[in-house]
């Protein structure tokens, strides 16, 4: 059972907290990108790898015109606190040249905490679970094959996938 106590900065993770994490890619070598960055997500002991989805294929959502993503999502077990984590995870996507130069343009790393165990937050700089995770089949689908008994909000994340409106442009990624 994960305990937590309460820090300025949110919940600390005392245990191991399991988060949700979504990475996408759709500039540069995309594949070699997302693996890279799972290893540099969870390379220092204080992030651990619990499970991770298959690589899915998926049309842009939202921005300007863009080539396909690679996206995938991730479990992980940490002693870090949500903001700590958001911290790692954005110095892993600056290690990866990410640029915030257009929202929703293309990028070569984007990672997003979609949960933090039991812990939730409205805060606009981390808000948790992910404001838009319940209606992006490129979340909910490799979450869904990853964990098929994944809830968010109460919800089955596979039925939140079968009725995301982006789910007919998402396809298992195929290496060659």
């Amino acid at each position: 059972m994960t305990t937590a106590s309460r820090t300025p900065d949110g919940p600390a993770a005392t245990s191991g907290v399991r988060a949700v994490l979504a990475l996408g890619s759709n500039l540069g070598e995309s594949r070699g990108t997302l693996a890279s960055a799972i290893a540099d997500l969870t390379g220092g002991g204080r992030v651990r790898l619990t499970a991770a989805s298959p690589v899915v294929r998926t049309r842009a959502v939202g921005g300007p015109e863009q080539p396909d993503y690679l996206n995938q999502v991730i479990e992980v077990a940490t002693d870090l606190g949500p903001y700590e984590l958001l911290a790692h995870c954005q110095a892993v996507e600056e290690k990866h040249l990410r640029t915030r130069t257009v929202r929703w343009g293309p990028r070569t790393l984007d990672v997003d905490i979609i949960t933090f165990g039991a812990w939730t937050s409205t805060d606009p700089r981390l808000t948790v679970p992910h404001p838009r995770a319940a209606e992006r089949a490129f979340v909910l689908k490799p979450w869904s094959l990853m964990d098929p008994s994944a809830t968010l909000g109460g919800v089955s994340v596979a039925e939140l996938a079968a009725g995301a409106a982006d789910l007919p442009g998402l396809a298992l990624f195929q290496e060659g």
